[in-house]
């Protein structure tokens, strides 16, 4: 063989096998990088998030996004304001969503997953209804809707519908914190 094409030949070989090696390696860490990240986002309470996103109509992402906001998946949180449970739901909340619901719930109950995550879902599903944007709903979520409804009212804060400039950093950061969260969980777990 002419030593100039087996030297050619060598070189392709060599070029072939470093790419391959290179497409190995970034799948291995695509494969390490989304364990990592479905460790970090994890989906706790399947069941009970199926069945009140089915029965609420608020996608599981949203829903997993708030616990993990709220919570951090923690059945027994309790906020400094008195917030309770995986999806942290005030007490006088909880009170005025059993009117809604026509329900009779004791408040220690929202320590209950499946009893915070159905109100919560709720609560969700009533507040999308009412903005029919999300943010604005994550930022009623946090802050109440009759904040968010003045609001809206406000030329300084909303533009066409939309909160454009949130005045309490703490719910601006809410809102980012969820939003961001829940594009993770959708384009972890249902965009396959």
């Amino acid at each position: 063989m002419n030593p100039k094409l087996k030297q050619a030949l060598t070189r392709s070989a060599v070029i072939l096998i470093i790419l391959a090696l290179a497409v190995a390696i970034g799948f291995a860490w695509q494969k390490i990088s989304d364990a990592i990240d479905r460790k970090n986002y994890p989906r706790q309470y399947e069941d009970i998030v199926t069945k009140y996103s089915v029965e609420y109509g608020v996608p599981e992402y949203v829903i997993y996004a708030v616990i993990r906001t709220e919570s951090g998946f923690d059945s027994s949180a309790k906020s400094g304001a008195g917030a309770l449970g995986l999806m942290q739901i005030m007490p006088d909340t909880f009170d005025w969503l059993l009117t809604q619901t026509h329900d009779g719930y004791e408040i220690g109950m929202l320590y209950d997953p499946d009893t915070n995550i159905k109100y919560g879902t709720f609560l969700l599903s009533y507040l999308h209804l009412r903005y029919d944007n999300w943010d604005a709903a994550y930022a009623a979520y946090n802050a109440g809707f009759g904040r968010v409804d003045g609001w809206l009212n406000d030329p300084a804060v909303s533009k066409d519908g939309k909160l454009v400039n949130i005045p309490i950093d703490e719910t601006k950061s809410y809102v980012k914190k969820v939003a961001s969260a829940a594009e993770k969980y959708k384009e972890l777990y249902y965009e396959n």
